[in-house]
């Protein structure tokens, strides 16, 4: 029963803290669908070419808040691609504080979040590079369309007003993306966080590919089961960042919710796995080669 009573209150907490950060985005669409008008859509398309600069400072803030708000954005089609790209690779979650509890050296930790910075701006810039090179564009188009169409999807009653809609948005995805924490955190609470560190503490290429795997769960768990393995010294370095670089909280969830086709959420993520395995086993292989300490 206690079991039970943990993995409520984990859910709840969990989904709690991201509640002001997607009532915010979608107040900011709705705001632009009701009351800015084309002036607002001009601004964020000059924006959105530096989006993976702003976007790359934003997630590295140590929670997984802007995560979650960036895909709501980009489900509406006003940031690019690699914009939440960008986000998605600097976001932390609990690496930070287990680190800091961990009393693990501030030189690995200005290194883990710098390697997350540079690795989210150049790839975000890179995404964006490319689908500008093949498509001509990066954010699909008329933005204040898409977020009409999320409107319209979402049922959130837009004649109320700009806070009540924003409000109905927030409660739909809020809803989402609890019964999946709940669904989650039930099904980690079976398997133990112990075979999960098992999993995730592989040899050799499997270990990147396994830590990038568990980075991915869209739970608070596995970022902080992969930076306790680091700190107790089962993991390297770099396999740690195998998994905490494509790891983006929630924000997974809001994306796989609301952005269609599902074909794009699928690249998006394939780009984040594939840059977690590299870096994480080019991390470990440039440590090896040079005799570093991490």
């Amino acid at each position: 029963m206690d079991i039970i009573i943990d993995i409520i209150l984990d859910a709840v907490l969990d989904t709690l803290k991201l509640v002001p950060f997607l009532f915010f985005a979608y107040l900011a669409l709705e705001f632009v669908e009701h009351k800015a008008g084309d002036g607002m859509q001009r601004f964020l398309r000059r924006a959105g070419k530096c989006g993976p600069l702003l976007g790359a400072g934003l997630g590295l803030v140590p929670q997984c808040g802007f995560s979650t708000a960036s895909a709501g954005l980009y489900a509406a089609r006003m940031i690019s691609a690699g914009t939440v790209v960008a986000v998605f690779l600097a976001t932390s979650d609990e690496m930070l504080p287990v680190m800091l509890g961990g009393r693990v050296s501030w030189q690995v930790i200005l290194a883990a979040l710098g390697i997350k910075l540079v690795a989210a701006i150049a790839v975000g810039f890179a995404v964006d590079g490319v689908l500008r090179l093949f498509t001509r564009k990066t954010t699909d188009g008329d933005g204040h369309d898409h977020v009409h169409d999320l409107c319209e999807t979402e049922h959130c009653h837009c004649e109320r007003g700009i806070f009540v809609s924003a409000l109905i948005h927030t409660a739909h995805i809020v809803l989402f993306i609890f019964l999946v924490e709940l669904a989650l955190g039930g099904l980690i609470a079976g398997i133990g966080e112990e075979r999960l560190a098992a999993f995730a503490a592989g040899h050799g290429v499997l270990a990147y590919l396994t830590a990038a795997l568990v980075g991915m769960i869209p739970n608070c768990a596995a970022s902080v089961v992969l930076t306790d393995l680091y700190v107790e010294g089962v993991i390297s370095f770099g396999t740690m960042m195998a998994g905490l670089l494509p790891g983006a909280g929630a924000g997974m969830l809001v994306l796989l919710r609301q952005r269609r086709p599902l074909g794009g959420v699928f690249a998006l993520l394939a780009v984040l796995f594939a840059v977690g395995v590299l870096l994480g086993a080019g991390i470990d292989g440039l440590a090896s080669l040079f005799a570093l300490a991490i």
